[in-house]
This record gives structure tokens, C-alpha cells and sequence, in this order.
């Protein structure tokens, strides 16, 4: 647990640097990635304090939710969606951040259970335009955003994307700032957006400079996976 806690505590420090260097006044949220890491470590974050972990797979997911049911933990759904995993994830989940079509948005919001909150969910984006990478083209955001809008059990909370890999800080900011730029459109289009989902372990000190609200924190808190791929 120490060397979790330990870690939690530094990512946190640098949140806050980076936000003080950016001239920023609000929050950042850490959003602990814990795909492929054991129940056990994501207890040992929870008692050191982290609350929203996001993940992957849907029933190594699942798994860990049963396991983990005594904590009080918002669960996000990060990684792609298939059609045919959309009931559970509407049902174990209170975040989804990889909503890139129509019809994925529509089978959420199908089988999310109306005793339970609307869905939180984020658009992904293909920000760099990357043939290999799930997410909606800067062209198809806006209809998506309406569309999305009138579904009765979901909340359209903002933007995620995960740009091209990038060594140099300078390109980094480069590449986070067409999406912060495409999430400054849809609020000047009346979108009541508050989420911008960027950043992970090697970037998220530039996705802060330029706009993030969640960074996605993976091995830089826990290390190496301990659950086989």
C-alpha cells in the first residue's frame, strides 16, 4: 500500500504544479487507470484516498466491481465499446468516456435502467486522425453532441481523446490543443459541456497546460499490470 499511496501522492503534487504553471485556478481529477491491476492494489489506492477508477475491459471490470462492492467507487468506462458489451457497461457503470457513434450512444441510453442517474458520457475524438484509433472526426462531433443530447438517460459531459504518441512537450501541447479547441466549439455552440478527458501517465503534465479536467493515470500510479492482458 505505501508505495501506491506514495505514488498517488506525487501524481497529485504534479497535477497541482502543472495547474500553477498553466495559471490555472480550478481542478484537475485523477482518474486512476486500473486496467489489468488487481482488486487488491485498487483497494490499496481507495484507502489512500483515490475514489474514480477507469476500466477497459468489461468483465475484468465486473470482476472487480463484485470484489470491491463494500467501496464506494465511480467506476469509468474507458476503452472501446462493442455493440454487444453496451447493456452491461449502461448497467455497471457511472462514466463512459469512449463514445465515438451514433448507434453506441443509442444503445446506452437504451439499456441504462432509469431508477439509476443518467449515464455521464464523453465523446472520443480521433484527434489525430489515426486510421487504427476508435473515436468520431472533428467534422462529425457536433451531430453526435445533438444527437446525444436528446437521449433520455444520458449527460453529455464533454470531450475524450488520445492523441498520437509524442516524446517532446512541444508537440504534446500541440496535439492537446485541437481538442481543447474542438471542446471550446461545442460550448460556444451551447453545448453545457464541463469535461475535457486527456492526458495519460507520459503526457498529462501538457494535456494540463492546455485544458484537462481528468488526466488517465495507469502505470505511473500502479506499476506494472498484475493481471495478464
Amino acid at each position: 500500500m505505501t508505495i501506491i499511496a506514495d505514488s498517488l501522492q506525487a501524481i497529485q503534487a504534479n497535477i497541482h504544479a502543472a495547474l500553477t504553471a498553466a495559471g490555472r485556478k480550478d481542478n484537475v481529477q485523477l482518474l486512476a487507470v486500473s486496467k489489468a491491476q488487481s482488486a487488491d492494489k485498487l483497494r490499496n489506492a481507495y484507502l489512500a484516498g483515490q475514489r474514480a477508477f477507469g476500466e477497459n475491459y468489461v468483465q475484468e471490470a465486473i470482476n472487480k466491481q463484485q470484489q470491491l462492492s463494500d467501496l464506494n467507487i465511480e467506476w469509468h468506462f474507458i476503452g472501446p465499446i462493442q455493440s454487444n458489451k453496451t447493456q452491461l457497461i449502461a448497467q455497471h457503470f457511472d462514466w463512459v468516456h469512449s463514445v465515438d457513434r451514433l448507434k453506441i450512444a443509442e444503445r446506452l441510453s437504451n439499456a441504462r435502467s432509469p431508477s439509476l442517474p443518467p449515464l455521464n458520457v464523453c465523446i472520443q475524438i480521433n484527434s489525430s486522425e489515426e486510421a487504427t484509433k476508435s473515436g468520431a472526426s472533428l467534422a462529425e462531433t457536433i451531430a453526435l453532441a445533438n444527437a446525444i443530447n436528446t437521449m433520455p438517460n444520458l449527460i453529455l459531459r464533454g470531450l475524450m481523446a488520445i492523441p498520437a504518441p509524442a516524446n517532446d512537450y512541444a508537440t504534446q501541447c500541440a496535439q492537446f490543443k485541437i481538442v481543447h479547441t474542438a471542446f471550446k466549439n461545442l460550448q460556444q455552440q451551447g453545448f453545457a459541456i464541463d469535461t475535457l478527458s486527456i492526458g495519460m501517465s507520459e503526457d498529462y503534465v501538457a494535456a494540463i497546460h492546455e485544458g484537462a479536467t481528468i488526466v488517465r493515470i495507469g502505470s505511473a500510479l500502479f506499476g506494472a499490470r498484475s493481471i495478464p492482458a
